[in-house]
């Protein structure tokens, strides 16, 4: 395909990413852009990159989409035996102490990064995050992808103890919206999962429902709906 120019199309599909997760008083919120890549070509603008390994736990992804894909996919097998043979639901370091042994069992082949985090009657809410080589960590608040160079200083800044939902929710939303406006693999649209003790809540930010920052173009539908 080189002669043609192409040679994007034999690249692997990678979330440049802009992922991250937050504890508040209560539980815990994830969110993520939705940009896709192969090489310098999107692949896919809406892509979902935070999915559902228990009921109460989900895992945000980023990296290779090849490699966290199959992460997730062999973490929610395991912690569905688990969850068979103990009777109850798996906790929420459980499910991220899966994912840690199969990022750290196989990071010589692995090319991903990934945050769990979820509810549990033990811990409440918990953010646990799995840089590449298998490390993890818990913390009150976690980034990652390609975009997360751009939001260190100002979740240090902006985060706080104690935060309530609404408070927490707006921290995701505008954090993500930040490194999307900054970060070229990361964009398309916002979206986020909230757990805590009464279940999972998802919600959906499209392009012109999220703030703007310095020098952005403002958000217009390509084709303009037909007067009556």
């Amino acid at each position: 395909m080189e002669e043609f120019g192409c040679e994007w199309n034999d690249a692997p599909h990678s979330m440049g990413t802009t992922i991250m997760a937050v504890q508040y008083d209560g539980g815990v919120i994830l969110g993520a852009d939705s940009r896709t890549t192969t090489g310098v070509y999107v692949a896919n603008r809406a892509s979902d990159k935070i999915t559902e390994l228990t009921d109460n736990v989900y895992i945000c992804r980023s990296g290779s989409a090849a490699d966290s894909q199959i992460v997730s996919d062999y973490a929610r097998y395991f912690l569905n035996q688990h969850t068979i043979q103990l009777g109850r639901d798996a906790t929420v370091k459980t499910a991220a102490n899966i994912a840690r042994e199969l990022s750290y069992g196989n990071k010589s082949f692995l090319e991903c990064g990934l945050i769990v985090a979820g509810w549990d009657k033990y811990e409440k809410g918990s953010v646990y995050s799995i840089p590449l080589g298998g490390t993890i960590l818990r913390l009150p608040f976690s980034t990652g992808g390609s975009g997360s160079s751009y939001l260190y200083g100002f979740l240090d800044q902006a985060w706080k103890e104690g935060m309530n939902k609404e408070e927490a929710e707006e921290l995701v939303v505008k954090a993500v919206s930040l490194a999307m406006a900054r970060d070229g693999s990361s964009g398309g649209v916002v979206r986020t999962v909230i757990i805590d003790s009464s279940g999972v809540t998802r919600n959906f930010y499209p392009g012109d429902k999220l703030p703007l920052y310095y020098e952005e173009i403002p958000y217009r539908p390509t084709v303009e709906p037909m007067s009556a």
